[in-house]
This record gives structure tokens, C-alpha cells and sequence, in this order.
């Protein structure tokens, strides 16, 4: 079956950096696009980064865009989310999810079907 680990959270001060990793398993990862989402106590899951199979095209959100950035290594199973200049309100849960169909775009309106357990990161100020 699909299994996504992440890791690489941890706790930051505002304006400092992180990399979030997502080792993936069970599946032709190559074929898939993946995605980063977080949650924030109290709030709903929201959509932060995509990368499209291959790596050739990606989206982010607005309140991320010009400080992360998201990328992947086909051979190691692997997608990355750098996280730099934080912002104590990027405090949340950060999920790495997997599209639910191959060959798709870098997209937050893919239909993401797997989830990670999720890796903490907390930015004080």
C-alpha cells in the first residue's frame, strides 16, 4: 500500500529556514504528482505547494510564493518543501500527498488520495 513519511520539522524562529522531506513507498512514485498541505490548530487543512510528475511545472499558494519551494527526487522516492524567511504563521502540521491519478500537473486542484502522518513545524517570533 501507499506510505508517506515525513520529516524535517521541527521548531524556528521567524525569518530562519527548514527542508521537509516525504519518502514515499508503494507506488511508481515517477508517475505521480505530489503535494504539500498544512494545518494549523483550529483551522482546516490548507493547500501550500504541487509539483507535477517529471518536475516540470509547480504551484504554490500565495501566502508561500518567492519563499518555498518545492522539488523531487524520482530516484529516491522523495519530495522536498524548502521552507525559508518563516513566518510565525506558517506554524502548522505539514501533510505530503500523493495525486490520485499518474501523469497529472503541479496543481492544487489535483484529487490528492494519500496522506502522510504529518511533521510539526513551529516558527516563534
Amino acid at each position: 500500500q501507499v506510505q508517506l513519511v515525513e520529516s524535517g520539522g521541527g521548531l524556528v524562529q521567524a525569518g530562519g529556514s527548514l527542508r521537509l522531506s516525504c519518502a514515499a513507498s508503494g507506488l511508481t512514485f515517477s508517475m505521480y504528482a505530489m503535494g504539500w498541505f498544512r494545518q494549523a490548530p483550529g483551522k482546516e487543512r490548507e493547500f501550500v505547494a504541487a509539483i507535477s510528475w517529471g518536475g516540470g511545472n509547480t504551484d504554490y499558494a500565495d501566502s508561500v510564493k518567492g519563499r518555498f519551494t518545492i522539488s523531487r527526487d524520482d530516484a529516491k522516492k522523495t519530495v522536498y518543501l524548502q521552507m525559508n524567511s518563516l513566518k510565525p504563521e506558517d506554524t502548522a502540521v505539514y501533510y505530503c500527498a500523493v495525486d490520485g491519478v499518474p501523469w497529472g500537473p503541479g496543481s492544487r486542484r489535483n484529487e490528492y488520495e494519500y496522506y502522510g502522518q504529518g511533521t510539526q513545524v513551529t516558527v516563534s517570533s
